[in-house]
């Protein structure tokens, strides 16, 4: 329970996240598609250039200060998979293009038309990828005709040049057994290829089209027609992803380690981790909050900022206070930011200390 750590404690098994990332290396290596891990997850250059070492084409991120922090890390090809709008961010990306190859997605004129005037008065086209929605309408263009009724109005503006589609078809995150997965992963594959037939054969560029999160990215032999996945969970996995039978507890690299503060009843304990440590992000398919390594029997219930509660049953499960607990998170994405450093162990036993380097890069 890595008593030299104070508690909570956030800690990752170098040794399952390197099996991680050389086993979707591998798989997508086999399948001849690029992987340009999505850096949410981790938020670490530490993590990034494992990653990149393994063959990784680059990275991408959601905001652009998460992309200046990489750059300035010696990272230079990145995603942003992100609607820029505001002009205050359109200088920031205007700055980043001289430092990085960047690349953009778009899904609405207003924004077009902010990355235009950023290659005109820089001289240096956008590179854009046009965001096709994939299913959960958080943005994009609807696929087919409107995607590319959409290519040929930001062909009229000057300073961005097309380099393709890209989708997150997060609805796969429904699905419970690899068959649905693999379904799920199909119909991801029709939609963009489809998509991007259209834009060819009307004479756009298709060079990119990009697909995949981590559960679409594992079943990538059905991933026909997508050039490049954007998998960033698979590195860590959690509670969810064991839920849903896409990995099992040794496969889950990060962990929480949380010490008993209290027993204010029989079957009742308090734990030092709450929401600002845990996150309050419910799992897929399943209950509570998190996963207590060793003990099935214990429910972490409910959380607040600075505590966590958990329920047992007496029969079978004593904890006291001063016990110490692991737990895999429901959602390993959001722990990171939730940190200045994470312990990075191997056997047990911490051997570094790894900077989450674009924590609180949120514009």
């Amino acid at each position: 329970m890595y008593t030299e750590l104070t508690t909570p404690a956030v800690v990752v098994d170098l040794d399952i996240a390197e099996r991680n990332i050389s086993r979707m290396a591998e798989l997508l290596r086999n399948k001849g598609i690029a992987h340009r891990p999505h850096i949410k997850t981790t938020k670490s250059a530490y993590f990034a250039n494992k990653q990149l070492a393994a063959g990784a084409s680059g990275i991408t991120v959601a905001k652009l200060s998460e992309a200046e922090t990489f750059v300035e890390l010696g990272i230079d090809h990145i995603l942003v998979a992100y609607s820029i709008v505001g002009e205050d961010k359109l200088q920031h990306l205007e700055a980043l293009q001289k430092k990085a190859h960047i690349i953009v997605t778009v899904d609405s004129m207003e924004a077009a038309e902010g990355l235009s005037s950023v290659g005109v008065r820089s001289g240096q086209s956008v590179e854009v990828l046009i965001e096709v929605d994939g299913g959960l309408h958080r943005g994009g263009r609807q696929p087919g005709e409107d995607t590319l009724a959409f290519a040929r109005a930001i062909s009229e503006l000057a300073g961005i040049r097309l380099k393709g589609i890209m989708g997150y078809f997060g609805t796969i995150y429904r699905n419970k057994d690899e068959e649905s997965f693999r379904k799920a992963a199909g119909h991801e594959s029709l939609v963009l290829s489809e998509t991007a037939s259209l834009l060819k054969d009307a004479g756009f560029c298709t060079e990119i089209i990009s697909g995949g999160s981590s559960p679409a990215a594992l079943m990538c032999e059905n991933l026909d027609g997508v050039t490049e996945v954007r998998a960033g969970n698979y590195i860590f996995f959690d509670a969810s992803g064991v839920s849903m039978g896409l990995a099992g507890e040794s496969d889950c690299a990060l962990r929480i380690i949380a010490t008993v503060v209290s027993v204010p009843l029989p079957g009742r304990a308090t734990i030092d981790a709450g929401t600002k440590t845990l996150t309050s992000d419910k799992a897929h398919h399943r209950e509570g909050f998190g996963i207590v390594t060793g003990l099935p029997d214990v429910q972490i219930t409910g959380l607040n900022e600075e505590h966590g509660f958990l329920e047992f049953d007496i029969a079978k499960v004593q904890l006291r206070v001063g016990d110490r607990v692991e737990i895999i998170p429901n959602h390993s994405c959001v722990i990171p930011n939730l940190c200045n450093t994470i312990t990075g162990v191997r056997k047990g036993k911490p051997v570094e200390i790894i900077k989450v380097d674009a924590r609180g890069c949120n514009y």
